[in-house]
């Protein structure tokens, strides 16, 4: 695997760096430390300036990747120059990068309500796969909690296969949870109304679909050796907040879910299940994508 790990000098970099060091990698993973120097001036050239923060931030990443080395990666480091929104979605491009990690800086309002953090940009964006870590109390990498939430679909798969093919510590659990949608088709709303026999029928469909993607993400994990959990919820609610919810109180260290890989305009809009619990969950995800 390569992990590309992008950091600032931030308490929430220092948790992604902890994570990594931490981790079970497949053989052979490599780690690329990366930091992006935005230009220290806008209005006017300061001397030196932009020379002097561009030597720290060799110094900085230098530092951390011996700290990485030390646990036997093999890790290279990186200063690159502009906004490390794009910069890191690009490097990831072209480096061919399996993993972006990021820290995030938290999960207040102020921060969900801000467009354009680094986090955010990296789930919505990126071409690979990418984990957004939080700092946790517990020791981590021992025993883990992970939940894996599935709708059936081929990025949900992806994510079921990424787990099964991953290390991971001795008595890790999986638990899996599928959320049955059930929505009403627009002649609902007209009169005469549905028979009660077809809006059964629609229920059992959607039950039975939510039973199959958890049936489907089940085999390659079980296969793999890990224990696992089912969870079917069929509250009233939207897919993401009954996810978070149910990530807070079985007390998830990681979330993994897929991403659908949507392109173009469907990437500026609002409101994806994946990038709503990378940006408001309590614990760390990661969201599983088909590379491009």
């Amino acid at each position: 695997m390569k992990i590309l790990l992008a950091i600032d000098s931030s308490s929430a970099s220092d948790a992604a760096v902890r994570e990594i060091a931490a981790r079970p990698w497949p053989a052979a993973s490599t780690v690329e430390v990366l930091t992006v120097v935005e230009r220290a001036h806008l209005w006017a050239p300061v001397a030196g300036l932009d020379d002097e923060i561009s030597r720290r931030a060799t110094d900085y990443v230098e530092q951390v990747a011996e700290e990485l080395r030390a646990t036997g990666l093999t890790v290279t480091s990186v200063v690159l120059l502009g906004d490390p929104k794009a910069v890191i979605v690009e490097h990831a491009d072209k480096s061919g990068a399996d993993l972006v990690v990021v820290g995030s800086h938290g999960h207040g309002a102020l921060e969900q309500f801000l467009l354009g953090s680094v986090a955010r940009a990296v789930v919505r964006f990126a071409c690979c796969a990418a984990e957004v870590v939080r700092a946790s109390e517990r020791t981590r990498w021992e025993r883990m909690r992970v939940l894996l939430a599935t709708d059936g679909s081929e990025s949900a798969q992806l994510a079921a296969q990424s787990i099964a093919e991953n290390p991971w510590p001795a008595g890790t659990e999986v638990r899996i949870l599928s959320v049955v949608e059930f929505s009403l088709p627009w002649q609902a709303t007209i009169e005469p109304p549905i028979d009660t026999s077809e809006m059964e029928t629609l229920r059992e469909h959607a039950m039975k679909h939510a039973q199959d993607a958890i049936l489907s993400a089940e085999q390659p994990i079980s296969d793999a050796g890990l224990k696992t959990e089912e969870s079917v919820s069929v509250l009233v609610a939207a897919p993401k907040e009954i996810i978070l919810e149910e990530a807070k109180e079985w007390g998830a260290d990681l979330i993994v879910v897929g991403s659908h890989g949507h392109n173009g305009i469907t990437r500026f809009l609002l409101g994806s299940v994946s990038e709503a619990i990378a940006t408001r969950a309590t614990c760390s995800v990661e969201v599983i994508r088909k590379r491009a």
